[in-house]
C-alpha cells in the first residue's frame, strides 16, 4: 500500500539527503510546457515566491531562460547565493550513447554555464532508446560528475528519469557502472503509485521526484477527489500535493500561473526559528487526515496520464 502517515515533519526549506552526500530542496519548480518567453519571469516569481529547486530540460527548450531567471533573481536578492539554488535539466533521447551525451551536454553548457556556472543534476530524460546508447550516455556523465573541471561543464550529480527496475538493473549490472543515479524522476500520484519501483528504488537509496503531482489536471474533477475536497474542507490540489510530500517524494509542480506559484508552494509550512540555537528547524508538519489517505491508497492503480498514456517505465528496446 502507500504510505498512509498521516503527518511529517516539512517545511518550505526542507531537503533531502542524495546518496552522493548533496542535498536537493524537496519543493521544486517545473517549468514543462513553459513557453520561453515566459520561462525567465516565472522562475524569477518561483524563486521569489521561495523555491529553491528548478527543473527544466533540454526538450523544455527553456533551459536557457530558466538559468537567466535565476542569474536574474540572484542579482537583484544579494542574500541569496548560487548554492542555494538547485538546478535540474535531462538528456534527450537524441542524445543517447556516449558522443551524443557529450555534444548535448557541451550545448547545455552553451545555455547556461555564463547565467548559473553549473548544473546541480543532470538526468537522462527517458529509458526509450536501446541498452548501448543508454549505457553510452552514463558513462559520458559518469565522467563528467567525477571530473569537475572537465573544462565543459560541473555537473554535480547525475541521475535518470521514467526508468522502471529493468532499465536500472541494466546500468547496476553493467561492467562499466561507477556512479549511482541520485533519483529517479517519475510520473507518480494517488492512480500511479508505482509501488515496487519505490520499494526497489528505496532498497537502492535512489530517491523518488514526482512530476505531474496534480495529473496535469486530469484527476482534478475525479468524483472521488471531489468528494474528499468537501468532506475535509481541504483543496484538491493541497490533497495531492500533501498526498506526495507524505509518501516522501521531491514534487515537482509546474503551474504558468504566477498567482498559483506561491499557492502550491504554501501548501508547505514556514520553518520556525529556534532562538537559542539561532537557526531554522524543522518544526512545520505537512499532514492530511487518514480516511483521505485510505481513499487515495490505489495500490493497484496504474493509470498512466503521461507520455500519451504509454509507460515509459515498462519501455523494451525495439517498442515504437
Amino acid at each position: 500500500m502507500s504510505n498512509l502517515t498521516t503527518s511529517i515533519q516539512l517545511t518550505k526549506q526542507s531537503k533531502y539527503k542524495l546518496n552522493n552526500g548533496q542535498y536537493i530542496p524537496v519543493a521544486g519548480y517545473g517549468v514543462y510546457l513553459c513557453s520561453a518567453e515566459k520561462t525567465r519571469q516565472l522562475v524569477y516569481q518561483a524563486l521569489k515566491d521561495g523555491y529553491r529547486h528548478i527543473d527544466s530540460a533540454v526538450y523544455y527548450g527553456n533551459e536557457k531562460e530558466a538559468a537567466q531567471g535565476i542569474q536574474e533573481f540572484l542579482k537583484d536578492h544579494k542574500d541569496v547565493q548560487r548554492k542555494d539554488i538547485f538546478f535540474t535539466t535531462k538528456i534527450t533521447n537524441e542524445a543517447h550513447g556516449y558522443d551524443n551525451c557529450k555534444k548535448q551536454i557541451e550545448e547545455i553548457a552553451k545555455d547556461v554555464k555564463e547565467h548559473i556556472d553549473y548544473v546541480d543534476l543532470v538526468l537522462i530524460h527517458s529509458p526509450k532508446t536501446d541498452k548501448e546508447r543508454r549505457l553510452g550516455a552514463w558513462k559520458a556523465l559518469q565522467e563528467y560528475v567525477q571530473n569537475p573541471n572537465n573544462g565543459t561543464l560541473i555537473i554535480k550529480s547525475i541521475g535518470v528519469s521514467n526508468y522502471g527496475i529493468a532499465h536500472l538493473e541494466e546500468l547496476f549490472n553493467w561492467d562499466g557502472y561507477l556512479v549511482k543515479p541520485v533519483v529517479n524522476q517519475l510520473e507518480l500520484h494517488p492512480w500511479l503509485p508505482r509501488l515496487k519501483l519505490r520499494e526497489y528504488m528505496v532498497k537502492h537509496d535512489i530517491l523518488a521526484e514526482a512530476y505531474s503531482p496534480l495529473t496535469q489536471g486530469y484527476k482534478l474533477n475525479d468524483p472521488e477527489l471531489l468528494a474528499l475536497e468537501k468532506s475535509s474542507g481541504i483543496s484538491k490540489i493541497e490533497i495531492l500535493l500533501k498526498w506526495s510530500y507524505l509518501q516522501g517524494y521531491i514534487v515537482l509542480a509546474k503551474t504558468e500561473k504566477l498567482e498559483r506559484i506561491a499557492q502550491n508552494f504554501n501548501v508547505l509550512p514556514d520553518g520556525q526559528r529556534d532562538e537559542e540555537l539561532d537557526e531554522t528547524k524543522s518544526f512545520g508538519k505537512v499532514d492530511l487526515p487518514l480516511d483521505v489517505l485510505e481513499a487515495l491508497d490505489k495500490p493497484d492503480s496504474h493509470e498512466v496520464l503521461t507520455w500519451g498514456n504509454v509507460d515509459p517505465t515498462e519501455y523494451k528496446d525495439g517498442d515504437n
